[in-house]
């Protein structure tokens, strides 16, 4: 095996970045200095992750294995009891594939930022902490044993806080960094819970360690389909819901749009969101120990995948449109995971990001534009209301077109990198021993909702007349080159990236599914496609979803370029439809009916019942006494000589008495 010890590099760059811009920052005042420190970080992690990357397909080729081929370079951390817990990192075909996603797009959000966040207060400060959640993604996909990704997962966590309230000054932006993190809690406790709950079943098997090489070699020791593997995965997966926005702890990643927009990339495409879909994967010989908690991450992943989808149709806002449409996508990941597709589901990780990266990146050029046309124009209307756009394809071309081009991505229409994930993750809900019909149909329908919404947000913004306010509409500028070259580079991807996945039946080599075969073949043999899978099944499968899509993106032309005022009257012929879907199905007001409000209300009861009067009551009795006492004290110290005079001859008639009795 070749040398891997240089691996803490990847991660140690971006950490590095961070330090100083964080630390001197400030005294720097450059801001294409800072920038450059912050996009040189992660660009010479990009570089270093090539390095390994291909090094390891190299060293693949030689081996020839089925096993994991890893490469480690790790020291003891802590020895707790009878728990060993070693400090390294972990380079197999998963994770190898993940860090050229966070580092390569990455490394192109800090391109973008430098545009994007030009004049903005906080500069360095907004760099700085880009760069830590790079490093504390990395750390979570290197990590060579569950501890250090869980260092990581809380790195991600605590990241996403920072940025999502980056403009702290705003109540809602400060709303939603505190709802960001609070929610996440609640998943990251299922996560330490299952934690715990593997090293003690693993333990009484005589297992001493939580590396993940361990776990999936003596992940058959506990019993397939027992209690104990269910609950353990089922903790695993609560704490994926919460970072992945999975039902019922999705809510926080709508109101991350908040965060400026490079954030909302970074979270959305390349970082955050994929963590719960990443260690489901790296943990695949666990969960497929565990068929109920596949098929609850299967349910899961469909209901979510149409559920956000459906609040997409109604969405003004072009940001929360794409913060939904993530939502949804990973949705089908879920999917993907819960039928045992877990190529499938890194497969989509990987064009998702591509797509998504480009579409908020896109979403951010427009808003930039529309900013200084108002700005111009000494108007304050809403930047990111599509209903203010229309026309702007002519206005801004180069966003325009890699914002078509990973729309229809994202759509699913052949020849596009999304078609070939999303069509894998359909045929395996259908199937996979663990799919079936009911979970392709609401794949697909979800599907089609997602063509109709994402074509709807490009009819409104750049096709139609232009519904920018006169005094603006010939200000909207294209953006410049630090933020169009990393469009046009993802707009590329967005194309070409899923030809490594093209599969057999297309005529392709399914290059993906091969690479990453060491890591999830022996769990995917569990799930593996039934005989009633034939090429006309798969082919009929195959043209059905296509047609769907189509489907959805003729519905959004007809109803936003040939009839645009036909939205306006079917709003107001299901109002209450129209109603429930823009406020998200009132998800928001049920969680704070039966959680929020009903947790202040325990709140206030233990105030009034126990802390004023017994802790409050303990302290300030202790307070009165004191004082009671002092009070006394202070009555004898007169001032006056004759009381004085008198206190010592009371004082000597009692030291008397006592000797004399």
């Amino acid at each position: 095996m070749q040398d891997y010890s240089l691996l803490w590099l990847i991660p140690f760059f971006p950490l590095v970045g961070s330090i100083i811009n964080g630390l001197f920052g400030k005294k720097i005042r450059n801001e294409a200095l800072i920038g450059t420190i912050g996009t040189a970080a992660i660009g010479a992690s990009f570089v270093v992750s090539c390095t390994y990357f291909f090094k390891l397909l190299g060293d693949a080729e030689k081996i020839h294995e089925t096993t994991i081929f890893g490469a480690m370079g790790s020291g003891t951390w802590m020895n707790v009891g009878q728990l060993q817990i070693d400090w390294g990192f972990l380079l197999d075909p998963l994770s190898a594939l993940m860090i050229m996603v966070v580092t390569g797009v990455g490394s192109l959000i800090h391109l973008y930022s430098i545009g994007y966040m030009h004049g903005e207060e906080g500069f360095y400060r907004f760099f700085s902490y880009l760069n830590l959640f790079c490093f504390s993604m990395l750390m979570l996909v290197l990590g060579n044993n569950a501890m250090v990704m869980f260092i990581g997962w809380e790195g991600v966590g605590l990241c996403s806080y920072l940025l999502i309230g980056y403009y702290f000054e705003k109540k809602s932006a400060g709303d939603a960094a505190k709802k960001a993190f609070v929610v996440n809690r609640v998943g990251d406790f299922g996560f330490l819970i299952g934690l715990f709950l593997l090293f003690w079943s693993l333990g009484q098997k005589g297992v001493r360690t939580i590396r993940f090489t361990e776990i999936a070699a003596n992940a058959h020791l506990l019993e397939n389909g027992g209690t104990i593997v269910t609950i353990v995965t089922l903790c695993f997966f609560l704490g994926a819901t919460g970072k992945s926005a999975q039902i019922p702890l999705y809510t926080w990643l709508p109101d991350a749009m908040e965060g400026p927009t490079p954030v909302s990339a970074l979270i959305h495409a390349a970082t955050m969101v994929t963590a719960g879909v990443y260690m489901i994967g790296r943990m695949n010989g666990l969960f497929a120990m565990a068929p109920d908690t596949m098929m609850v991450i299967a349910i899961v992943g469909a209901a979510t995948a149409i559920f956000a989808a459906s609040i997409g149709l109604a969405q003004n806002d072009i940001k929360r449109v794409l913060a939904y449409s993530t939502v949804s996508q990973l949705g089908y990941m879920f999917l993907a995971m819960g039928v045992g597709a877990f190529t499938a589901g890194i497969f989509h990780l990987m064009t998702h990001a591509f797509f998504k990266a480009c579409l908020f990146l896109g979403s951010g050029s427009v808003i930039h534009g529309m900013h200084h046309a108002y700005h111009h124009a000494h108007l304050h209307d809403d930047p990111q209301d599509m209903r203010n756009m229309g026309g702007l394809r002519k206005k801004m071309p180069i966003t325009f077109i890699t914002f078509l081009v990973s729309t229809i991505a994202i759509a699913g229409i052949p020849g596009f990198s999304g078609f070939f994930s999303k069509d894998e993750i359909l045929w395996w809900s259908f199937g996979s021993t663990r799919g079936g019909w009911i979970l392709w149909v609401v794949g697909a329908i979800a599907a089609g909702m997602t063509a109709f919404y994402m074509f709807r947000l490009v009819f409104m913004t750049f096709f139609g007349e232009q519904k920018t306010d006169p005094r603006a509409k010939d200000h909207i500028p294209e953006s410049g080159l630090t933020i169009t070259i990393p469009l046009m580079v993802l707009g590329a991807l967005a194309v070409i990236g899923g030809y490594i996945g093209v599969p057999a039946i297309l005529g392709g080599a399914n290059h993906i599914h091969h690479f990453l075969e060491p890591v999830f073949g022996q769990a995917q043999k569990l799930h593996a496609i039934e005989a009633h899978g034939s090429h006309a099944t798969e082919y009929g499968l195959m043209g059905i979803s296509v047609g769907i899509a189509v489907i959805g993106i003729f519905g959004a032309w007809f109803m936003y370029v040939k009839n645009p005022e036909m939205p306006k009257q079917l709003v107001a012929k299901f109002k209450w439809l129209h109603t429930a879907i823009f406020n998200k199905w009132f998800v928001d007001e049920l969680y704070d009916a039966m959680f929020v409000n009903a947790t202040k209300r325990a709140g206030r009861i233990c105030w009034k019942g126990f802390d004023l009067p017994i802790i409050d009551g303990i302290v300030n009795g202790v307070g009165w006494l004191v004082r009671g006492f002092s009070a006394a004290l202070r009555y004898t110290q007169s001032g006056q000589i004759h009381s004085y005079a008198m206190a010592m001859v009371i004082g000597a008639v009692i030291i008397v008495a006592a000797y004399v009795l």
